[in-house]
């Protein structure tokens, strides 16, 4: 049986949300608590250096404020496509 085209945008359209937001969470856990490390490392945030900041407690916020980012775009989504609940 054969998909719907509807259905192949609509799984297309969060494929693409998916992994932009999977490379920003990755850029923000990765690259600010690891690789740049020692330059976010000159500032403080709270008494902490930012680096450390950004290892242990940055990339959980960002991770939950992407699921809230991730929902809101669904959404979106579901209504574009027709899949929303009503």
């Amino acid at each position: 049986m054969p998909i719907p085209e509807n259905a192949r945008k609509y799984w297309r359209e969060n494929i693409k949300y998916l992994s932009i937001l999977l490379i920003i969470w990755f850029a923000v856990s990765f690259g600010c608590g690891i690789l740049f490390k020692d330059f976010l490392n000159r500032y403080s945030l709270g008494g902490f250096k930012l680096g450390f900041w950004f290892a242990q407690q940055g990339s959980i916020y960002v991770f939950v404020i992407l699921i809230f980012v991730y929902i809101r775009l669904m959404n979106k989504l579901d209504k574009k496509y027709g899949y929303n609940e009503k």
